[in-house]
């Protein structure tokens, strides 16, 4: 029997169920195609196989194993990104097979001796938790305003930089900030949003973050423009903020609030809020429907990228709007193709950076784990899996301008 055996036959029978575009995979002496590469959307993927126990270590260890084999060397791809669409587009089968893999697993254990072999990813050390990874890091690849969030591109031709002012113009109208405006902002970021709001708009701004990288960054920025009578930079958890502020913003911070506490971060919101306040905060979002499963399942990104981490779905954020506060749901705009576009940008930036990436004592190991999140977002969010939205809630007392 070919080495790969009964994992890779398993694997392959349910490949063989390809329903939204195509996969190749390239092994040593063979070729599989699978699906219909005349599928004119695709995706169209292709895996080159590197070591045949790619096949035992997926089927041991689902969609994450795909992640941790590919930052081991186990497989690679000419297009990365095509890979994780493959995987988003067809997710029912995906989760059919882990469904299968329970079973699949136990009869595995039995008609062979895997149940000996150390199934463990090798050690995670080298894997930085995300906010430690440095302001220096994060410059090789982000705008110059650095946004570590979704930019809205005006037009398909304007550049990330561009793309990135325009998302802050597209937040500001929303909440239509004005001189005598305060706006208060929960998640700093590197200061982009705060700066950008007082500079344009000539408003005072509050901002917070729990990020000593981050705080320290902001600092300095604020103080080079000469902002500090405008802009105050506070180290602290947003749910100790006192006061009452006329607008509040909260860019792409609420994937770290988890689910057991939004509740706690809308009341929070609405209590910040003065009784004719508005409210813009930017989300990525997962599907109403697998809002459940997803909430409780572990996935790459949960486990290598941004631990805690958990993301809320359009209804779940509407209920706790209803439930906790008295605000209304008063707009949305769909920006999730924006960051699918955002993430191919930082992504090709990056591969230009690999350089200074090693400098700076980052492995080839951990470059492919970057590349990977990178690619398995990008992925997600052009197959719609995921999704980012601009949510704009008011208080009771507001009125347009």
């Amino acid at each position: 029997q070919k080495q790969g055996g009964l994992a890779r036959t398993l694997i392959l029978t349910v490949l063989g169920k390809l329903q939204v575009g195509s996969l190749t995979m390239v092994e040593q002496d063979e070729t599989l195609l699978f699906g219909s590469k005349t599928d004119p959307e695709g995706p169209h993927a292709e895996v080159h196989v590197h070591d045949l126990d790619l096949y035992r270590r997926i089927l041991t260890g689902g969609t994450i194993a795909a992640g941790e084999t590919y930052i081991e060397g186990l497989w690679s791809s000419p297009n990365l990104t095509e890979v994780t669409r493959a995987f988003s587009g067809n997710m029912a089968m995906l989760e059919a097979m882990s469904d299968q893999q329970n079973w699949l697993l136990r009869l595995a254990l039995k008609t062979t001796h895997w149940g000996r072999r150390n199934t463990a990813a090798r050690s995670r050390e080298n894997i930085a938790a995300h906010y430690d990874l440095g302001n220096e890091f994060f410059s090789l690849f982000l705008d110059p305003s650095m946004m570590y969030s979704a930019a809205v591109f005006p037009t398909p031709q304007s550049d990330l930089a561009a793309a990135s002012q325009h998302k802050l113009q597209l937040i500001c109208e929303d909440l239509e900030l004005k001189p005598e405006d305060h706006l208060v902002e929960i998640g700093t970021g590197w200061g982009g949003m705060a700066i950008y709001a007082a500079e344009h708009y000539q408003c005072r701004v509050t901002t917070t973050t729990i990020s000593k990288e981050q705080f320290d960054y902001a600092v300095e920025a604020v103080k080079k423009r000469g902002l500090q009578d405008r802009i105050t930079v506070l180290f602290d958890d947003y749910r100790d903020l006192e006061g009452q502020f006329d607008k509040l913003v909260s860019i792409e911070m609420i994937e770290a609030v988890g689910h057991q506490f939004y509740d706690t971060y809308f009341g929070t919101l609405s209590r910040l809020l003065k009784p004719d306040g508005k409210a813009v905060i930017q989300s990525i979002t997962m599907t109403d429907q697998r809002y459940e499963q997803a909430r409780d399942a572990v996935d790459f990104i949960k486990r290598y990228i941004f631990p805690g981490g958990c993301l809320p779905s359009l209804n779940v954020i509407s209920n706790a709007v209803a439930n906790v506060t008295d605000m209304q749901l008063s707009g949305l705009r769909d920006i999730t193709r924006d960051y699918a576009d955002t993430l191919q940008d930082w992504h090709d930036t990056f591969l230009t950076q690999l350089d200074q990436v090693r400098a700076m004592g980052f492995d080839d190991r951990f470059i492919r784990m970057w590349r990977y999140y990178l690619s398995y977002c990008e992925g997600g969010f052009r197959e719609r899996i995921i999704g980012t939205y601009q949510i704009t809630m008011t208080k009771p007392y507001y009125r347009p301008n």
